[in-house]
């Protein structure tokens, strides 16, 4: 089964860049016929898919945050990433990586100055 861990900063300042990887184990991102998503849960709220990136490459964004979301890919360490520049209070959630069914445990980015 699929692993998969998210790592990133655990506070992020208002107009920064929040910038999180999710490592891949007893999987391949680049040779699976897969997409591998951000997913995020703000506080009291409901979880929302941010974007996704698919076995060659090619990237898929929520209409809400397709002007500045980026996720990329690094098939060499099996890894994927987000960035999301210039974020604010409301950017403040649990963040996970995913491929179905698998899910990482998420990570807790809070934003505050």
């Amino acid at each position: 089964q699929v692993q998969l861990q998210e790592s990133g900063p655990d506070l992020v300042k208002p107009s920064q860049t929040l910038s999180l990887t999710c490592s891949v184990s007893s999987g391949s991102i680049g040779n699976s016929y897969y997409y591998w998503s951000w997913i995020r849960q703000p506080p009291g709220k409901g979880l929302e898919w941010m974007g996704a990136v698919g076995y060659r490459g090619s990237t898929y964004y929520s209409p809400s945050l397709k002007s500045h979301i980026s996720i990329s890919r690094d098939t060499s360490k099996n890894q994927f990433s987000l960035q999301l520049p210039s974020v604010t209070p409301e950017d403040a959630a649990v963040d996970y990586c995913a491929i179905a069914p698998c899910w990482g445990r998420g990570t807790l980015v809070t934003v505050s100055s």
